[in-house]
């Protein structure tokens, strides 16, 4: 059985996201690193914990790529997870056991879009 999980906010262990670094891919391999804006880049993976600290980093993953694919191919190589414990993500990931992400559709920070019309 699945183990019970009593403390919702003490469970979050950090924070996940992925970034784009430039790259120059060999010619035969150029188009899977194109990412959605044209450049080529890897698409990096990093989870922190809330005292600034990398706890996994996956690197090489083509520009191509979606977060969301990245974390899951993590979490099917070594991005272990403990029990009851996730990360916080944004909305490039899909809501699970091992991350919450914000819900689809709400704008977050009306005070900052606001300002920023």
């Amino acid at each position: 059985p699945a183990p019970k999980c009593s403390h919702i906010l003490p469970s979050c262990i950090g924070a996940l996201d992925g970034t784009h670094i430039p790259s120059k891919p060999s010619s035969n391999n150029s188009k899977a690193f194109r990412n959605r804006k044209g450049l080529y880049s890897q698409n990096v993976l990093a989870a922190c914990s809330f005292d600034l600290k990398f706890v996994y980093v996956l690197a090489g993953c083509e520009g191509s790529a979606s977060d969301a694919g990245i974390f899951a191919d993590a979490t099917c190589r070594d991005f272990a997870m403990p029990a009851c414990k996730y990360y916080l993500g944004d909305a490039g990931y899909a809501l699970n056991s091992k991350g919450l992400t914000p819900y689809r559709g709400v704008r977050y920070h009306l005070r900052e879009w606001s300002l920023g019309n």
